[in-house]
């Protein structure tokens, strides 16, 4: 039973990202290429933005102020 249910989540997770994948990148690659950045930025601009913004807050915090601290604690 198990083995079915991881199945089916794996399933899911995998079409759900394919969809982001095909939906968001894909478009958006479209978009550039036949209309030109303005019309990206005019279509998907503040989501663009949000994402490059959550990426750097991310990945910028795991490496200035957490890993850091791990270090300094003698964790990692």
């Amino acid at each position: 039973m198990k083995r079915i249910l991881d199945s089916a989540v794996d399933g899911f997770r995998t079409s759900a990202l394919f969809r982001w994948y095909k939906f968001f990148i894909l478009d958006s690659v479209v978009i550039i290429r036949e209309s030109g950045f303005k019309a990206f930025f005019r279509k998907r601009g503040w989501k663009v933005i949000a994402v490059v913004f959550t990426y750097y807050l991310i990945r910028d915090t795991f490496l200035y102020i957490l890993l850091p601290y791990l270090i300094a604690r003698e964790i990692l």
